[in-house]
């Protein structure tokens, strides 16, 4: 498994270098192959995954028909030298009637997940319903505790790319009550089996930083 370690220095009043681990390059994407180091689960149904072109681009294109699945990766990232996880997104279709509060309904047009050690997960959404900017704990498995964190709701911003950028230590000390020290896996996700419906989305950059940006 590769990853693809940038290290660019400020000179500008002596500033530290910025630190960034690329996860998900655009670049490196292959219109036939997974990309490097990820891997596909499928949980219910279909997956539709592919590489699609946008704006001469190349970018993750998921398409989901009444079925869930993921892509995922093992990571080993320290918070403490690279604490923000940036990303960009668009959504092109949301589940009807998705709303991640209750169970029959938790289906999500995109999201994005960090898992922890100790079996903590944060899950950064695109919800259908759920107001922007609402956390909540959501449906895990047993023994695992995952904090749902809507990102955007609904479609007012259809069809355009949205950049992302979240503090994951703070986002971690906020919903567990202390300090995380390592991510250890990300998931990139979409589904609409609960709503027996459809959903739509697309991915590009996903980094790890020690700055926001």
């Amino acid at each position: 498994m590769r990853t693809f370690l940038f290290l660019c220095a400020t000179a500008v009043f002596g500033l530290q270098a910025t630190l960034a681990l690329v996860v998900l390059d655009p670049a490196k994407l292959s219109k036939t192959n997974l990309p490097d180091g990820w891997q596909l689960k499928v949980n219910s149904g279909s997956a539709g995954v592919s590489t699609a072109q946008d704006d001469g681009s190349s970018v993750l294109h998921f398409k989901s028909v009444k079925s869930s699945f993921s892509l995922e990766r093992s990571v080993d990232v320290d918070l403490a030298k690279m604490p923000f996880l940036t990303w960009r997104w668009k959504v092109t279709q949301i589940p009807k009637g998705g709303d991640f509060r209750h169970f029959f309904t938790d289906d999500q047009a995109a999201q994005v997940l960090v898992a922890f050690d100790e079996r903590h997960i944060l899950s950064y959404i695109w919800d259908t319903t759920a107001p922007k900017g609402l956390r909540e704990s959501a449906s895990a498995p047993l023994l695992i505790r995952i904090e749902a964190i809507v990102c955007r709701s609904g479609m007012a911003d259809e069809n355009r790319w949205v950049n992302e950028s979240h503090d994951l230590a703070a986002d971690y000390l906020k919903a567990f009550g202390k300090a995380a020290t390592r991510v250890k896996g990300l998931r990139l996700q979409i589904n609409s089996q609960h709503t027996g419906s459809s959903a739509e989305s697309y991915f590009a950059e996903v980094v790890f930083r020690s700055a926001d940006q």
